[in-house]
């Protein structure tokens, strides 16, 4: 007789149970509810991740080698003189303030146009790449952004692919004309 309610148990037990199908269902609702409220959670606390982070890319080409190119953005007397004639037409560099400085090691500092920019090298490569941690002295205190220059032969002259990624929001118009007015076209009179 135990055996007859035992099977009369189970078999009332499996017909009141869901099936396979309601139990997945179940999980799946469960764990879509736990993502959305995690979600929100990261939302309401500001965890998210940033897809509106702003960069600036540029390619500009000079009439010199990639030694050549290299030496004038590492070397701080000729860099010197690419930031004499940027100051020419910006009354706002001024070299009397703080003079050009640049280490030659990686790790060492730089500051250039009369200290607005100033920064670290984190990698230098000779003739091929230079990386910097790269900061306009107004920003916050620590806030630095990356810019990269690639070196890259093209002819007898040098193509600079250069990238700049990190720097506060709103900040890309005003950077990315600089690069032109205070890099490039300084660094082609220069090297001409």
């Amino acid at each position: 007789m135990k055996t007859i309610m035992s099977e009369r148990r189970n078999h009332d037990a499996l017909a009141n149970s869901p099936t396979r199908r309601q139990l997945i269902a179940g999980a799946a609702v469960t764990f879509g509810g736990l993502a959305l409220g995690l979600t929100r959670v990261r939302a309401a606390t500001g965890e998210g991740i940033s897809r509106a982070a702003e960069s600036i890319h540029q390619e500009a080409v000079f009439k010199a080698s990639r030694n050549r190119v290299y030496e004038a953005l590492t070397d701080a007397k000729q860099f010197n003189e690419v930031t004499k004639i940027a100051a020419a037409k910006d009354p706002a560099i001024s070299l009397e303030k703080s003079p050009t400085v640049i280490s030659p090691e990686v790790g060492g500092a730089f500051s250039l146009f009369g200290g607005i920019i100033v920064g670290r090298h984190l990698e230098l490569v000779p003739n091929t790449r230079i990386v910097q941690a790269w900061r306009v002295s107004y920003w916050d205190p620590g806030a630095y952004s990356i810019v990269k220059f690639e070196l890259v032969e093209e002819g007898t002259g040098t193509r600079i692919v250069f990238d700049h990624t990190g720097f506060p929001k709103g900040d890309a118009e005003t950077l990315a004309s600089g690069w032109k007015a205070h890099y490039w076209e300084p660094l082609a009179k220069f090297l001409a």
